[in-house]
């Protein structure tokens, strides 16, 4: 496991942090401005070789992260989105550590459509920003991004979560990674199983219903009682499972 020297003494209580005052009364936590970093990832979850699931891994930035911070990481990412998936490969290259699937992770086995974003063309995006296609239909995500455009749909393949891990004999997540553009309630309802198994959930979160059917962080939680958050930042939260699965 590499190590790192300079962590903040704050870091170290956050294995033991409890839910907020704020929380209790509230419903949500206190938000934090700080962004989640590789090395934090690293040391919370603390083991050389954890099991790492990136649902929506887009270009494979951060699975890039994972291979920087665990000596022997298994790494399986997710990518719905054929041109995100393709500077995916190319980016990551080939590497054993990691299992990569063109798929969705929904609420039921089969397909499903998916929005394709778009807008915003570039060298390194010539077809259009990949980052915002969701299996969800885009609502508020219109208007607060103008820019964003969602004018193609393509049919893809999609999972539920806990038919893969009983496919793939998974039976221990330790950090989950969840980019999937408001359809977070779709990978809960068809994970129930696997997120009892999962030790630390990432996800981003919105109160704008950027996506049609998109919760609320308030209703998020609400979806995942066995969790307890550990940071909000301004658009994800960091969740670690209660109950402190045997992982």
């Amino acid at each position: 496991m590499k190590q790192y020297k300079e962590i903040p003494s704050i870091l170290s209580r956050l294995k033991n942090l409890p839910s907020s005052l704020y929380y209790r009364l509230r419903g949500e936590p206190p938000l934090t401005d700080a962004t989640i970093t590789k090395e934090f990832i690293g040391w919370l979850v603390s083991r050389p070789d954890p099991t790492i699931l990136e649902i929506g891994c887009n270009d494979g930035s951060n699975t890039l992260w994972f291979l920087e911070v665990f000596d022997s990481p298994r790494i399986f990412c997710f990518e719905p989105d054929p041109r995100a998936a393709s500077r995916s490969r190319r980016k990551i290259g080939d590497w054993p550590e990691i299992s990569f699937y063109e798929c969705a992770i929904g609420s039921a086995n089969g397909e499903e459509t998916f929005y394709m974003s778009g807008g915003a063309a570039d060298e390194e995006m010539p077809e259009g920003w990949d980052y915002s296609g969701s299996i969800r239909k885009p609502k508020n995500h219109l208007i607060v991004h103008p820019w964003c455009t969602f004018e193609k749909t393509i049919t893809v393949e999609t999972k539920r979560l806990d038919t893969w891990c009983q496919e793939n004999a998974t039976d221990r997540i330790d950090f989950m990674w969840m980019d999937v553009q408001g359809a977070e309630i779709d990978v809960i309802r068809g994970g129930r199983n696997a997120l009892r198994n999962t030790l630390f959930l990432y996800t981003e979160y919105s109160n704008k219903e950027l996506y049609e059917g998109q919760l609320t962080l308030k209703q998020l939680l609400k979806e995942l009682p066995d969790f307890e958050v550990v940071v909000k930042y301004s658009d994800d939260i960091l969740l670690r499972n209660k109950n402190e699965p045997n992982l």
